[in-house]
């Protein structure tokens, strides 16, 4: 299921730019421009993620923090601002914000601070279902139509990867990184193999994947049934 992000910003140059960049990546986009509306959208739609200007009309973005952080359903909030006073970030921080950027801003930044943000702040699965397969990452079992399925534990935890960001892409890099441990740039089919392999055990047509999708040049899309 795609994750809803509420953007607030009053500049409709710089809300159009992480929009569209947020579409692409199967986000799905709610925008308010002050402050009062972000507070009314929060309530009424119920984002996973709110990325929150602080120089708005109206309430600013402090009080829109505040406010947001008052209830006992939190809504996780990344702050994106031209303010780079040290004693701003404090504020922001100290009212609830999970995490301060700064414009300008790169978007791979962005969306690694996002990613990073909802994945402290929301449950991680502990299973998931492709098709007729279910996979226990708690119990780390894979289990088919009257059958196990025997998986690595590296296979076990690209899976639980992809699982933690169902409905993105997670990059070669990404997997590399986080399951292989290497942390510089690396040429190697080790990523792609392991999907194969994955492709082999879980889905029903391997050569025409339904549940672990490839985004070419990108990496790999997770997508159960809904």
């Amino acid at each position: 299921m795609s994750k809803r992000v509420l953007i607030v910003e009053d500049d409709p140059s710089v809300a159009r730019l992480i929009r569209d960049n947020l579409q692409f990546e199967g986000f799905e986009v709610q925008e308010a421009v002050n402050g009062r509306d972000a507070v009314q959208h929060v309530e009424r739609l119920r984002p996973d993620l709110v990325l929150l200007d602080l120089m708005l009309p109206g309430l600013d973005g402090f009080e829109v923090c505040r406010r947001l952080n008052e209830g006992p359903d939190r809504t996780p909030i990344i702050v994106i601002t031209a303010r780079n006073q040290h004693t701003d970030k404090i504020r922001g921080l100290e009212l609830g914000a999970d995490d301060y950027l700064t414009k300008p801003f790169a978007l791979d930044e962005l969306l690694a601070r996002m990613h990073a943000v909802l994945r402290r702040t929301q449950k991680q699965p502990d299973e998931i279902t492709l098709g007729h397969v279910t996979i226990n990452f708690r119990q780390l079992t894979a289990t088919g139509t009257r059958r196990q399925i025997s998986l690595t534990d590296r296979e076990f935890a690209v899976l639980r990867r992809l699982a933690e960001r169902v409905g993105h892409i997670v990059s070669r890099d990404e997997l590399l990184r986080v399951v292989w441990g290497y942390h510089a740039l690396t040429l190697t089919r080790a990523v792609d193999n392991l999907i194969a392999r994955l492709r082999r055990k879980i889905e029903p047509d391997p050569h025409n994947p339904r549940y672990i999708r490839t985004a070419h040049g990108d990496g790999y899309r997770l997508t159960p049934d809904e």
